[in-house]
């Protein structure tokens, strides 16, 4: 029985083994190969250049560009959102009625199609537009917002926000949820504030929804790539050059393949070690609260 259970399990699962096996195993390997070579994209042959790549991705500015460029999206990105998620989550939660239509209607912009928004965007920020217009004659403000390089990083965060925060409300809205309503009565009766109780009973208690949103949103940083190529194509001067942006052109633009293989490798090592030291500062908030 336990045998049978078992080539059970494996039928059900081998679907996804299967996808997984074509669609990510298998790139995987073969990248790890080409990051080792000089293949363009193109050429029937190419030649092992050993580290090559790595040591001119190194020492590339773009490259470089990107790594920095990475964090300071994390920078302005995952505070922002995660203030604006907690914040719907909250106002949702303390709703009496209709809050799975108001989370609904948050969530909407997590499935809208990130080229949608960001020509929509590029439409009301371009140099004509009302916005602009507006701008310049009641205030003579004349903003460049894609051509600066700070403006520009805000702007992709911004969208990036308004696209995940329904999605990250929701997570918290179902942490909250889950809180004993107990503990505020027996926080009220000893007359703690509204301030108080916040602070120091619900993002304790949040701890499990909130560490799920900020590693996803972090996550989300090292995968930049729609709104950036739609908006900036990586500028102005490589503001907003991400990972996923110098790895497109220099494999489908400059057709530098094994190159751009060794960028991505690189920027996935980078990622796994920024995401596991945010983890680690995370299980210590969380231990601090009791949760770990």
């Amino acid at each position: 029985m336990e045998a049978k259970n078992n080539r059970l399990g494996w039928l059900f699962t081998s679907p996804y083994l299967v996808y997984a096996l074509v669609f990510f195993l298998a790139p995987l390997i073969w990248s790890l190969y080409l990051a080792f070579t000089d293949w363009d994209l193109i050429a029937p042959t190419f030649n092992f250049v050993g580290f090559g790549n790595f040591v001119n991705a190194l020492h590339s500015p773009a490259v470089q560009a990107a790594f920095f460029v990475t964090f300071k999206f994390l920078i302005i990105f995952v505070p922002l959102v995660t203030v604006l998620s907690t914040g719907v989550s909250v106002l949702v939660s303390g709703l009496p009625n209709w809050k799975s239509l108001y989370l609904i209607g948050f969530f909407l912009p997590y499935l809208s199609s990130g080229v949608v928004a960001s020509l929509i965007a590029k439409g009301f920020l371009s140099y004509n537009s009302p916005i602009n217009e507006l701008l310049r004659k009641q205030f003579n403000w004349k903003i460049d917002w894609l051509g600066t390089p700070f403006s520009a990083l805000v702007v992709v965060a911004v969208i990036l926000a308004w696209k995940f925060i329904g999605y990250y409300a929701l997570i918290l809205t179902s942490g909250l949820e889950s809180i004993d309503k107990a503990v505020y009565e027996a926080a009220a009766l000893d007359g703690v504030t509204d301030r108080q109780r916040f602070w120091k009973i619900t993002l304790p208690l949040l701890y499990p929804a909130l560490y799920t949103t900020l590693i996803l949103s972090v996550g989300v940083t090292f995968g930049i790539f729609t709104e950036v190529y739609q908006l900036t194509g990586g500028g102005p001067n490589f503001a907003t050059n991400t990972w996923q942006m110098e790895i497109f052109t220099q494999a489908f633009k400059n057709l530098q393949a094994g190159y751009a293989s060794a960028i991505a490798i690189i920027a996935s090592i980078v990622t796994f070690i920024s995401i596991y030291i945010i983890k680690k500062c995370l299980e210590l908030w969380g231990k601090r609260n009791g949760w770990v």
